[in-house]
């Protein structure tokens, strides 16, 4: 029986209302699940903007998205030792702020006729920067609020909602933007941000005073850096998601300009294109803790991380008109179902590993190098479809990622580790 739109959001909604009674964590899960649903109902909204209203090119759409994630890498470089002595809740909400007044000003540039690519921009950098200092401050609140056993249970239920929101967000949102302009979803989204500030806001109890490591040196802002290479599993992890999330991220723009401007795919079917598979990450996000519990987080990790490198290269053979939704559809769906068991595992296992007093500065650490990684390759991504072709550049970023599950670490490094916690705190 299949679920449309308005079933799966009645889905949502009790999610979260079962999630509220189960607070505090329930809180911080209905702050996320608005949040994310409004970052969905944006999707691309970015590049859509600069395409459908700017009339951007190929190339400025690649750097718009590279430029903004570089640069907002760069500014949140010095904030993950900021974030770990700050409470974390104060910071999520504060960022939640920040996002909300930088993407709203963006429908008002709009309105009056003002809006300009170097503004896309700037706002593109302060939500970059926003978000990875809310990443930062998140993953050390939740390590704080559920128990150990409760984490990979956390982590597929935010993975489960991810899904879930991406599935009704995108066509919902090409739709609003097909009727109202290319802005509306910008709106929803910068709304979204102040419901979770209110939301995060709402959680009952008072969060206790920050864990912060007794030594403080000049070199503290690379500690989550140091703290990532010198774990085997980390470091190899870290590495696969470099080159796997950024050759995803940075085929993105180009997927857009294909089939948004080259093959004249409406914005609603794009969308669509984009939502349906997300069944697949319902799907993969429920199986993820049953396969962890009968096979081994580390076997899941390694299976699911190597599946999910099988489809990227197909996108690059898209054909026009119906025909090209479908096939997108079919691509992503295997695309996002392996991608669903792998993420909340590997989520989970990162938490464990990395002491409380060092999280935000090693997800801020991991977040920033994300980003950079992302920034580099959609930009020589841009350059290479400026030279050779769209559908060149999305074909060679496949057939690198086919490559990606080799960067994997190894799973003898995942079942049993030769050094525990406290001594790479101790090195």
């Amino acid at each position: 029986m299949s679920t449309g739109p308005g079933q799966v959001a009645v889905s949502i909604v009790v999610r979260v209302r079962r999630g509220l009674r189960e607070s505090p964590f329930g809180w911080l899960w209905g702050a996320f699940a608005v949040s994310t649903l409004g970052t969905w109902l944006a999707f691309d909204a970015f590049s859509m903007v600069a395409i459908l209203a700017l009339h951007a090119r190929p190339l400025q759409v690649s750097l718009l998205a590279a430029a903004g994630l570089a640069v907002a890498a760069i500014v949140a470089v010095p904030l993950g030792p900021w974030v770990e002595r700050c409470r974390k809740r104060r910071v999520m909400v504060a960022m939640d702020g920040v996002r909300f007044a930088a993407l709203a000003s963006i429908p008002i540039a709009y309105a009056v006729g003002r809006l300009t690519f170097g503004q896309l921009v700037v706002v593109a950098v302060v939500v970059g920067a926003g978000d990875i200092c809310f990443r930062a401050a998140s993953g050390s609140y939740l390590k704080s609020l559920v128990s150990q056993s409760g984490l990979l249970q956390a982590n597929a239920r935010f993975e489960s909602t991810t899904w879930t929101a991406t599935m009704v967000g995108p066509p919902v949102g090409g739709a609003l933007i097909s009727v109202f302009g290319p802005v509306t979803t910008m709106i929803a989204d910068a709304v979204s941000y102040l419901l979770s500030a209110l939301g995060i806001t709402a959680i009952p109890g008072r969060e206790p005073r920050p864990v912060v490591s007794q030594r403080r040196t000049r070199g503290e802002v690379l500690e989550g850096w140091r703290y990532i290479l010198r774990h085997r599993a980390l470091r190899a992890l870290l590495a696969n998601a470099m080159v796997f999330n950024g050759l995803i991220m940075a085929t993105a723009p180009l997927i857009a300009v294909l089939m948004l401007g080259r093959l004249g795919i409406a914005p609603w079917q794009y969308g669509i294109a984009f939502a349906a598979p997300c069944v697949g990450g319902l799907l993969g996000s429920r199986a993820a803790r049953g396969l962890s519990a009968r096979y081994g987080s580390h076997r899941v990790l390694r299976w699911s991380g190597g599946l999910r490198a099988c489809w990227p290269v197909a996108l690059a053979f898209i054909p026009s008109g119906v025909a090209g939704v479908v096939f997108v559809a079919l691509v992503q769906f295997g695309l996002v179902t392996t991608c669903a068991v792998f993420n909340p595992v590997f989520a989970t296992y990162r938490l464990e590993q990395t002491p409380i007093d060092r999280l935000s500065r090693t997800l801020a650490a991991w977040t920033i190098t994300s980003k950079c990684s992302v920034a580099a390759l959609t930009a020589i991504w841009g350059v290479l479809a400026a030279f050779a072709g769209v559908r060149v550049a999305i074909g060679v970023a496949g057939l690198i990622v086919l490559g990606t599950p080799l960067l994997l670490p190894r799973w003898q490094h995942l079942a049993s580790f030769e050094q525990t916690n406290e001594e790479l705190v101790a090195a």
